[in-house]
């Protein structure tokens, strides 16, 4: 196996980081958390935004956002 110099060196700092372990102890629990990980998004659900009607308020300006921030935070917003 041919490690790029990247991973190498973040390994490595990882290995002093930890202050134990070997760099084969180290490599092989990065390998193992990485590989649980992709197993778990790839069974996991998508997350999904559900849109809702919320109305409008009334004498807000919705196309100026100077004017929409300073309603809903008030004057000292920035």
């Amino acid at each position: 196996m041919t490690i790029d110099e990247d991973v190498a060196a973040k390994l490595q700092a990882e290995m002093r980081r930890q202050r134990s372990g070997s760099f084969k102890e180290i490599l092989n629990d990065v390998l193992r958390r990485g590989l649980l990980v992709r197993r778990e998004l790839a069974t996991s659900k998508p997350f999904r935004v559900r849109a809702r009607r919320m109305g409008k308020m009334p004498g807000v300006n919705y196309d100026n956002t100077g004017e929409l921030l300073e309603y809903l935070e008030g004057a000292e917003h920035k």
